[in-house]
C-alpha cells in the first residue's frame, strides 16, 4: 500500500476520512454529517464507523468518521491502530482506490499508529486466486495523511519498515508447502534481504551432519526436501557487544511423521514454520529500519514426513549437545530442531540473551486460546522485558511455570531424555526440554505462539489466515531493552 503525506487532499482522493476522538466531531464538520452520525448512534468508540456524502466546491464528496475511544487511553496507540483498521475493512474491495486521511489533531506516533492498523488490516494474499470476482478484489492501495504534524513522515518511515517484516512473516506463513520448503524458505529470505546489509550464513545437511545435528536431522530424515539451518546476522550496535539471538522452529509442513497426525486439518500444518518465520519477518524490520543493535536470527528448517527413511517412535538420537534422546512420539518433533538450533546459536554466536519462537505444542492452545502466547524463561529478568514488549506491541505474552517437577517427566529409562512427558503439562515438559539444552548462565525464554500465527477468523489488525504475531514483539524488545 502506498503511503503519501499533503498539505492538501488530492483531487483524486475517493474518500475523506477523519479520525474522532470519543464525545467530539470536527469543528468545521458539515451539519448534515453531524446530525447523521448523531442520528447513526456514532460516539466516536473504537472501530466505530459512519459514512455520508456531502457537496463542497461543487463536487460530491465522501466523508468516513472513525473513531479512536477516549484521547487519553493507556491503550491509545492500539486503539488508533484498531481505527486505522476499520478504515481497511470498509474500503478494502469497495471500489475506493485512494483515501485521504486528515492528520490534524493526531501526533506524528498517533498519525503511525492510524496508518499501522490501515496497512495491516489492508493485507491480504490474493497470489493464487484466479477466479475472484471484481467486487472482491482488493482496491484500496493508496492513502495520502493530509495536515499531519512536521515528524509524522519520519516516524511513518521507521514504522514501515517494521511493518515490511510483519508482512514478510504473513507472506512465509500464508505461502503452501509446496512453495515454502527448507531451501526455498532460505532462497526467499536472501533475495529479501538483498542491500539491506544483513550477514547470512546457510548450513547444509553435510555440514549438520559434521557438527552432530542428529536432532534436527532425525526429523526431517523422511522427506525428499533436505534440511537447513539458517542464520540472519544484524550488527547495527557497539561493535564487540554479545548480540541477542532470537530462534525459529521451521518445520515447513508436519505430517506427524511415523506418528501420523489425522487427516482433517493437516492443511493447516505449513504454518508450522511460524517461529522460523517470525524470525525472518523481525530480522527484517530490524535492518530496514536501521535498529541500533546487535541481533542474530537462527532458523532450524525442516519438512517432517512419514518415509521408509523417517524417524521412528522408539529410536534414540544424539544432539549437537552431546545429549542423547529416545524418540517417543515423532510428531513431538519442533523441540528436537529447537535443541540443536539453540545449542548452535550459542556455540556459534555467543549471545548475550537466547528467545525461541516456535508453533511448538497444541497444549498451550488449550491453555490459553488465541489470546496470548505462552511464555516460559529461566531469568525472571528476560521474561519481564518480554511481557512488558508483548504488552506494549500487542503481540501479548502469558508466562507459565518450568520447575524440577516438571523436568523429570521427561527423564527416560534408556536415554538421557524423551521427547514427550505424560499426558498433562504439555507445554511445560516442552519447554523443559528445550532448557535442558541452554548453558549454565545464559538468559532463555521459550515462546509458544502455535495459538497466534494463523487465525481463522478476522482480527482486529488482520483478516483470516497469516498474523505476523511476533514480529512487533521481537522489535519491541530490542527497543526496550537494548535501544533505550
Amino acid at each position: 500500500m502506498q503511503i503519501h503525506f499533503s498539505s492538501t487532499i488530492p483531487a483524486n482522493a475517493q474518500c475523506v476520512v477523519h479520525v474522532v476522538n470519543k464525545g467530539g466531531l470536527p469543528a468545521d464538520l458539515e451539519a448534515s454529517l453531524s446530525d447523521g452520525a448523531a442520528a447513526a448512534r456514532f460516539k466516536g468508540g473504537v472501530g466505530q464507523h459512519f459514512e455520508g456524502f456531502v457537496e463542497r466546491d461543487g463536487a460530491v464528496v465522501r466523508v468516513a468518521l472513525v473513531g479512536a475511544g477516549e484521547a487519553g487511553a493507556d491503550s491509545r496507540a492500539h486503539n488508533l491502530e484498531r481505527a486505522g483498521a476499520a478504515v481497511a475493512t470498509k474500503y478494502q474491495a469497495s471500489g475506493v482506490e485512494h483515501i485521504a486521511i486528515h492528520g490534524d489533531g493526531l501526533s506524528a506516533d498517533e498519525c503511525a499508529s492510524v496508518l499501522t492498523g490501515l496497512r495491516l488490516r489492508n493485507w491480504r494474499w490474493d497470489t493464487y486466486r484466479t477466479t475472484m470476482k471484481d467486487d472482491k478484489k482488493i482496491t484500496l492501495v493508496e492513502a495520502t495523511v493530509v495536515g499531519a504534524a512536521d515528524s509524522a513522515e519520519a516516524a511513518w518511515a521507521e514504522t514501515s519498515g517494521v511493518l515490511d517484516g510483519v508482512e514478510f512473516t504473513r507472506e512465509l506463513v500464508t505461502e503452501p508447502a509446496n512453495i515454502i520448503y527448507p531451501q526455498s524458505f532460505v532462497d526467499r529470505c536472501v533475495k529479501r534481504f538483498e542491500g539491506t546489509g544483513v550477514e547470512i550464513s546457510v548450513l547444509d545437511e553435510a555440514e549438520m551432519t559434521k557438527l552432530g545435528m542428529g536432532a534436527l536431522l532425525g526429523v526431517g530424515q523422511g522427506s525428499r526436501r533436505d534440511s537447513r539451518i539458517l542464520a540472519i546476522r544484524w550488527n547495527g550496535g557497539e561493535a564487540g557487544d554479545a548480540p541477542l539471538a532470537f530462534v525459529g522452529k521451521g518445520v515447513t509442513f508436519d505430517t506427524g511423521g511415523i506418528s501420523l497426525k489425522p487427516g482433517p486439518g493437516m492443511g493447516d500444518m505449513k504454518w508450522d514454520m511460524g517461529g522460523a518465520g517470525a524470525v525472518a519477518g523481525a530480522m527484517l524490520a530490524l535492518a530496514k529500519r536501521k535498529a541500533k543493535a546487535n541481533v542474530v536470527g537462527v532458523m532450524g528448517l525442516v519438512e517432517n514426513m512419514p518415509d521408509g527413511n523417517a524417524q521412528r517412535p522408539g529410536d534414540v538420537v544424539t544432539s549437537m549437545s552431546g545429549q542423547t534422546i529416545e524418540i517417543l512420539n515423532t510428531d513431538a518433533e519442533g523441540r528436537l530442531v529447537l535443541c540443536d538450533a539453540l545449542h548452535w546459536t550459542q556455540e556459534e554466536f555467543k549471545p548475550a540473551r537466547i528467545v525461541d519462537f516456535a508453533t511448538l505444542t497444541g497444549a498451550i492452545i488449550i491453555s490459553l486460546g488465541h489470546e496470548h502466547g505462552g511464555l516460559f524463561a529461566n531469568d525472571d529478568a528476560l521474561a519481564d522485558d518480554l511481557l512488558g514488549a508483548g504488552k506494549t506491541s500487542g503481540d501479548k505474552m502469558w508466562r507459565l511455570p518450568l520447575g524440577p517437577a516438571y523436568d523429570k517427566l521427561i527423564d527416560s529409562p534408556i536415554a538421557d531424555m524423551q521427547n514427550i512427558g505424560g499426558k498433562g503439562a504439555g507445554s511445560i515438559t516442552a519447554a523443559q526440554f528445550l532448557e535442558r539444552f541452554i548453558k549454565k548462565g545464559t538468559p532463555w525464554a521459550h515462546c509458544d505462539i502455535a495459538g497466534m500465527v494463523w487465525a481463522d477468523k478476522p482480527g482486529a489488525t488482520w483478516g483470516k489466515g497469516a498474523t505476523g504475531f511476533g514480529v512487533r514483539l521481537m522489535d519491541q524488545l530490542v527497543r526496550d531493552t537494548i535501544e533505550s
